[in-house]
């Protein structure tokens, strides 16, 4: 099959495309999705929220070091007078930041680099906060118990293992690090109501 170039009455010959004969094609009537930007948190708003967050430091600084003195006395700078200064340069920075992030978006406009998006935010999550969720729990649950529900939980979640298999490994896990830790190396790891139940 031939391929040439044919002349549709009205369109440009730059826009035309190479088909078959007798089907010639204009760029106007080919469809093609544009892709969908990434939604998610830009790098002005990090930006802007990191200043605001060492603004309110440097803020607290200042306040707390104004309300125990912060200036010089007869016999030297008060307990305050160098936690003041640096409250004072945290602000400073924070503003001289958020005047730059302010001139980039003038000359850039409302197009910023993205700093996470939101599919990057949900694969962070699924690791952090079952993290977050474990350290919470260890106080009160042991290191023991909290560790075989962590490894099960990932297994399960991220590895796609089946429960029958992701809740004996957990549990394998934690009975080998409770057998090093506390009957080879003697080192006391963190207990919940179950090893005192079973004496230890």
């Amino acid at each position: 099959m031939s391929m040439a170039m044919q002349k549709t009455p009205g369109a440009d010959p730059q826009d035309m495309l190479l088909a078959p004969d007798g089907m010639a094609a204009t760029m106007d009537s080919i469809y093609v999705p544009a892709r969908e930007a990434s939604a998610g948190v830009s790098m002005r708003t990090m930006e802007i929220a990191t200043s605001l967050a060492f603004a309110a430091a440097g803020a607290v600084a200042i306040w707390d070091s104004a309300r125990i003195g912060a200036g010089w006395g007869t016999d030297g700078p008060q307990s305050g007078y160098f936690p003041f200064w640096i409250g004072v340069l945290l602000v400073l920075a924070s503003a001289f930041n958020l005047f730059g992030v302010a001139q980039a978006k003038a000359v850039r406009g409302a197009d910023a680099p993205m700093f996470l998006t939101w599919e990057q935010a949900r694969t962070v999550a699924t690791v952090f906060v079952p993290t977050t969720i474990f350290v919470a729990a260890v106080p009160f649950t042991g290191i023991y118990l909290a560790s075989a529900l962590l490894v099960a939980w990932f297994m399960a979640r991220l590895g796609e293992f089946s429960v029958t298999r992701a809740v004996p490994a957990g549990l394998a896990a934690s009975i080998v690090t409770f057998v090093v830790f506390e009957m080879w190396f003697l080192v006391a790891l963190p207990k919940g109501p179950i090893e005192d139940m079973l004496g230890f």
